[in-house]
């Protein structure tokens, strides 16, 4: 989204916007579900997972963390990261809201 025309659109199509772009990459969901699945995990444990370089896998986590979606605590050299709940919760009261204000009627043919 060009920076000249983002205040053309609401604040919260703005922020929608962010937010979907924060989870606009595969790696980036794969990151998710992996935290999901595991509930935790260590960054090194990413590399062995996704198949990516240590730099693009902390670029993305750096991403993620930037979006407030996930968060990391200092495990001796390694940071452990995990779903942040608060924002988890934003995003899905936010994007489900998105989801669910399109319901299609029978007459739905376009």
């Amino acid at each position: 989204m060009g920076l000249t025309k983002s205040e053309i659109f609401t604040d919260k199509q703005n922020k929608l916007a962010s937010m979907m772009k924060a989870l606009a990459h595969p790696a980036r969901i794969a990151i998710i579900q992996h935290l999901i699945k595991t509930s935790a995990c260590i960054n090194g444990d990413l590399v062995e997972v996704l198949g990516l370089a240590q730099p693009t896998i902390s670029q993305h986590l750096k991403e993620l963390k930037n979006a407030g979606l996930i968060q990391g605590t200092i495990e001796g050299t390694s940071v452990c990261y995990c779903i942040e709940p608060k924002t988890w919760a934003i995003y899905q009261k936010e994007i489900g809201a998105l989801f669910a204000a399109y319901t299609c009627e029978e007459s739905c043919n376009c």
